[in-house]
C-alpha cells in the first residue's frame, strides 16, 4: 500500500508513503516514549499462542487511553471488546486502587486469555471480564454509579446500540471513545456497503442529531492498523 505525498508534504518527501514508513515511525516514537513492558509482551505472546486475532490496540494507542483515563482522574471505566485484555491492562493501571474496569467479551476463549493476562499484570481485583453479548450485559447495568470513561472496540454493526448504552452509563463530563471508525477511508466511500462500514455510518447519523454528546473523529495512520481512526465524544 502506498500514498502519494499531498500538498502539505511536498518538499519534505519525494516518493509515495508506504505502510513500512508507518511501521518504522511507530517503532521510532515508541522507542523514545513507551518503555519496554514485559507484562504486555507476555500478554501478546499468550494471545498469539492461543490463536487470538492480531487486532489488539498497539502500544501508542494503549498509552493514549491510559493517559486520557489518568487525565480525567477516572475511577470507573467501561469497555466493550476485551480480546486479550491489552487495553484493559492499560486502563487497570490508570485507575486508583479502589477503581474499577468492567470489560465485556463475547468469546469465552478470549475472555479466558484476558483473565490470565490480567492476573499476570496483577490487575484481577481491579478489572472484571464479563462474558457474553455486550449489549445484553450493558442493558442490565444500573444507571448509578456512573462510569467516567467508556471505550468501545467491538463489532461495528452494533455501534449505535453500544453508544446509546454508554451514553446512559457515563457521567456528565465523561468520555466515550469508539475505535476503528475510519477504516481506510471506506466509510466515506458510498460504493462500500459492508456491515461494519454501515454500522459506523449508522452511528454517525445518530450522532449528527444527538444533543447529549459532542463528538469528533480523528484519523490515524499506524503500522499496526493502517489508515483508521477513532471517535471521541464528551458526555454533556
Amino acid at each position: 500500500m502506498s500514498l502519494s505525498p499531498n500538498s502539505i508534504l511536498k518538499g519534505l518527501i519525494d516518493r509515495p508513503v508506504t505502510i513500512d514508513d508507518w511501521q518504522r515511525s511507530d517503532k521510532y516514537f515508541e522507542g523514545f516514549l513507551i518503555p519496554k513492558d514485559e507484562v504486555l509482551e507476555l500478554a501478546t505472546k499468550n494471545a498469539e499462542e492461543n490463536g487470538l486475532p492480531a487486532i489488539a490496540v498497539g502500544p501508542a494507542e494503549g498509552k493514549l487511553l491510559h493517559l486520557v483515563a489518568r487525565t480525567m482522574g477516572a475511577k470507573r471505566i467501561l469497555e466493550v471488546g476485551t480480546l486479550g485484555g491489552f487495553s484493559a491492562i492499560w486502563f487497570g493501571r490508570a485507575v486508583p486502587e479502589d477503581g474499577e474496569v468492567l470489560t465485556h467479551e463475547i468469546n469465552p476463549k478470549h475472555a479466558e486469555v484476558a483473565r490470565k493476562n490480567l492476573e499476570v499484570a496483577g490487575l484481577s481485583k481491579k478489572v472484571t471480564v464479563v462474558v457474553g453479548p455486550a449489549i445484553d450485559s450493558l442493558k442490565k447495568l444500573r444507571d448509578e454509579p456512573k462510569f467516567d470513561l467508556a471505550f468501545i472496540d467491538a463489532d461495528k454493526d452494533s455501534n449505535v446500540a453500544y453508544v446509546t448504552e454508554a451514553k446512559r452509563l457515563v457521567r456528565s463530563g465523561g468520555v466515550i471513545i469508539v475505535d476503528n471508525v475510519v477504516r481506510f477511508g471506506l466509510v466515506a466511500d458510498p460504493s462500500t456497503t459492508s456491515p461494519p462500514i454501515e454500522g459506523v455510518r449508522a452511528m454517525l447519523k445518530a450522532l449528527q442529531t444527538d444533543t447529549d454528546l459532542e463528538c469528533t473523529v480523528i484519523g490515524t495512520a499506524t503500522g499496526r492498523g493502517g489508515y483508521d481512526g477513532f471517535m471521541y465524544a464528551l458526555r454533556k
